[in-house]
C-alpha cells in the first residue's frame, strides 16, 4: 500500500499514472476516425467491427486476471509489462498489410491496454482515502476525455494528409516516456500472497472467449440458430458452470462469489455493462454517420467529435469534485446516465438533412452524461468492499464495462447489417434497382463505398453521362439506408440507457471513508466476514 506516502510522493506518483493512462486512451481514440479510411484502404469492411471486438476481448481477459495479481504482487510490474506489451502492438499494427493483420496486433495491444487499464484506477485506492478518489477519478476520465479531444481530430487529419500508419506510430514516445516514469517513481510495494487461482483463470478465459465470439458472429457471420453460434454460447455455459465450481473450491479465487452478494457491487457492475454498450456504440458508430451519411472528411469528422469529449472532460472533472467535497455520488449517477440517455436519444431521430451543428449538439448532450458517470460506480465500488480486496473489485467493474463495449457494439454492428439489407431494399427505386449489379455500381451494395469520397468520384468517372444522373440517385439512397440503419443502432443504445436509470435508482449509497489508515484497519476486522452490505 501506498497510504503512507506524502502528499507530494503521491502526486508525482499519479504523474506517471497519468502518462500511461494518457498513451493508452489516445492509441484507442486515435483511430475512432481514421478507421473508416484504413479499412477502405485494406478492405475487409465486414470485419469493421473486429477491430474494436478483439481489442476489448483481450483487453477484458486480462484486466481482470490482472486486478487479482497485482492484489498479491504490487501494481508496479503489470505496469510495465502492460506499457510494454501495448507498445509493441502499437508498432506493429502501423506494419499491416492486410486486415486480418491489423486485427491479429490490435488483440496484442488489448493486452497492454487491460493490464495498464486495471493498474492505474487501482493504484488510485492505493494512494487515496475513498472521500479524496472521487477528485483523481475525475480527472483519469478528463484525461480519457483529452486524449479523446486530441484522438479523433489527430487521427482523422493523419489519414487525410499522411499515411494511416502513423495512426499508431506517433504516440509511441508517449509510451516510452510512461514506462520510463513507471520504472523510476512507481515504488516496488506487494499485498498478501497466495495461491494464484490457474483453474479459475482458466475457466473465465474459456467463459469469456466464446461468448463474445458468438456475440460478433451471430447475425452477421452466422445465422444466431446456426451450430456455431449455439455450440460457442453453449461452451461459454460450460465454462462459466465450471468456474463458479472452481471459484467456490480455490484458496485464492480470481473472482471471489461472495463480492456479488454485495448489492452495491452487483448494482454498480451491471449498471456499468449498460453503459457501456452505450457509451462505445455512440463513439465507434459516430464516425460512420459523419463520413458515411453526411459525407464529411476524416478530419473534420473529429473535430465533430472534439466538443463530445470536451463536455466528457469537464462533466467528469465537477462530478470528481462534488463527490470529494460532498461524499455522494448516488445523484450524480442518476443525473449523468439521465442526460447520457437524452443524449443518445437525440443521435437516434438524425437523418441525411441533420446538420453538422445538430450532430455536435447531441454529442456535448452525451458526452456531458457520460463524463459525470465515469468517476462514480469505481468509486462506489472502491468504497463498499474491503481494502485488500481494491484490484479484483476496481478490475472486475472495468471487466463488466469492457464486455459491454464488447457485447454492445457486436449486437450493434448485428443491428446495422441487417437493417442495412431491409433499407436498401426498401430505398433503391425499382427500376435501378437492376443496374446494382453491374460492374460499376456492384460496390455501392455495400456502405464501405460511401467512406472513400475519392473512390466514389473514380467510380462515377468511369460511367458515361447518362448514367451519372442515375449514379447520383443510388447514392442518395444509400446514404439514407445506411442514415435509417444507424437510426436502429442508436434506438438500441437508448433502449440499454434506460435500462441502466432504473437500476441505478436501486444503488445504495454508503458514505465514503475519509481516512485511508483508518480504512485499512477496518478492513482487517471486516475480513473475516462474507462481502455483503450491512
Amino acid at each position: 500500500m501506498l497510504y503512507h506516502l506524502d502528499k507530494r510522493q503521491k502526486i508525482t506518483i499519479m504523474g506517471a499514472i497519468v502518462a500511461s493512462m494518457l498513451f493508452a486512451s489516445l492509441n484507442q481514440t486515435i483511430i475512432g476516425t481514421a478507421l473508416p479510411r484504413i479499412v477502405a484502404e485494406l478492405g475487409g469492411m465486414d470485419y469493421y467491427s473486429w477491430l474494436f471486438t478483439i481489442y476489448m476481448l483481450t483487453s477484458s481477459i486480462t484486466v481482470i486476471l490482472v486486478g487479482k495479481l497485482s492484489d498479491m504482487y504490487g501494481r508496479r510490474p503489470f505496469m510495465l509489462v502492460g506499457l510494454f506489451i501495448f507498445i509493441l502492438g502499437s508498432f506493429l499494427s502501423g506494419t499491416s498489410q492486410t486486415i486480418f493483420q491489423l486485427i491479429l496486433y490490435r488483440g496484442i495491444q488489448g493486452l497492454g491496454a487491460g493490464m495498464i487499464m486495471s493498474t492505474s484506477f487501482t493504484a488510485i485506492g492505493d494512494l487515496f482515502s475513498a472521500k479524496e478518489r472521487g477528485k483523481w477519478q475525475g480527472v483519469m476520465g478528463a484525461v480519457f476525455g483529452l486524449s479523446s479531444i486530441i484522438g479523433p481530430a489527430f487521427g482523422g487529419y493523419i489519414v487525410d494528409y499522411w499515411n494511416w500508419e502513423w495512426v499508431f506510430w506517433v504516440n509511441l514516445p508517449i509510451g516510452i516516456l510512461a514506462f520510463i516514469l513507471i520504472l523510476k517513481l512507481f515504488p516496488k510495494t506487494s499485498g498478501e500472497k497466495g495461491v494464484v487461482d490457474y483453474w479459475g483463470s482458466t475457466f473465465l478465459v474459456i467463459t469469456l472467449v466464446p461468448i463474445l465470439l458468438a456475440f460478433s458472429w451471430a447475425g452477421t457471420k452466422y445465422d444466431w440458430n446456426s451450430y456455431m453460434v449455439i455450440g460457442l454460447f453453449a461452451s461459454a455455459f460450460i465454462g462459466l458452470i465450471l468456474f463458479i465450481i472452481a471459484e467456490q473450491k480455490v484458496q485464492s479465487p480470481v473472482i471471489p462469489l461472495s463480492l456479488f452478494r454485495n448489492r452495491i457491487y452487483a448494482i454498480s457492475n451491471l449498471v456499468g455493462f449498460l453503459i457501456g454498450i452505450g457509451m462505445f456504440g455512440t463513439i465507434i458508430y459516430i464516425p460512420l454517420f459523419v463520413q458515411g451519411v453526411l459525407g464529411t472528411s476524416a478530419t473534420e469528422s473529429g473535430f465533430i467529435l472534439t466538443p463530445m469529449m470536451l463536455s466528457m472532460v469537464a462533466a467528469s472533472t465537477i462530478s470528481g469534485q462534488i463527490t470529494s467535497r460532498t461524499g455522494k455520488y448516488k445523484i450524480l449517477a442518476l443525473i449523468g446516465v439521465a442526460v447520457m440517455g437524452v443524449g443518445i436519444y437525440l443521435l437516434s431521430v438524425m437523418n441525411v438533412n441533420t446538420t453538422n451543428g445538430e450532430v455536435v449538439l447531441n454529442m456535448i448532450i452525451t458526452g456531458f452524461g457520460l463524463g459525470t458517470t465515469m468517476p462514480v460506480f469505481v468509486l462506489a465500488v472502491q468504497n463498499a468492499l474491503p481494502q485488500n480486496l481494491l484490484g479484483v473489485v476496481t478490475a472486475s467493474n472495468q471487466l463488466f464495462r469492457q464486455l459491454g463495449g464488447t457485447v454492445g457494439v457486436s449486437i450493434m454492428g448485428t443491428v446495422l447489417a441487417q437493417s442495412m439489407v431491409k433499407e436498401l431494399k426498401q430505398a433503391i427505386p425499382t427500376e435501378v434497382a437492376p443496374l446494382m449489379s453491374s460492374s460499376g455500381l456492384a460496390e455501392l451494395n455495400h456502405p464501405q463505398a460511401l467512406l472513400d469520397p475519392e473512390k466514389v468520384n473514380a467510380m462515377q468517372g468511369t460511367l458515361p453521362a447518362e448514367m451519372i444522373p442515375v449514379f447520383q440517385q443510388i447514392l442518395a439512397a444509400v446514404r439514407e439506408a445506411l442514415s435509417n440503419s444507424l437510426n436502429d443502432v442508436f434506438l438500441f443504445g437508448f433502449i440499454i440507457i434506460v435500462i441502466s436509470f432504473v437500476l441505478t435508482l436501486l444503488l445504495r449509497e454508503v458514505p465514503l471513508r475519509e481516512n485511508v489508515s483508518k480504512e485499512i484497519e477496518e478492513d482487517i476486522a471486516s475480513a473475516k466476514r462474507p462481502a455483503t452490505e450491512s
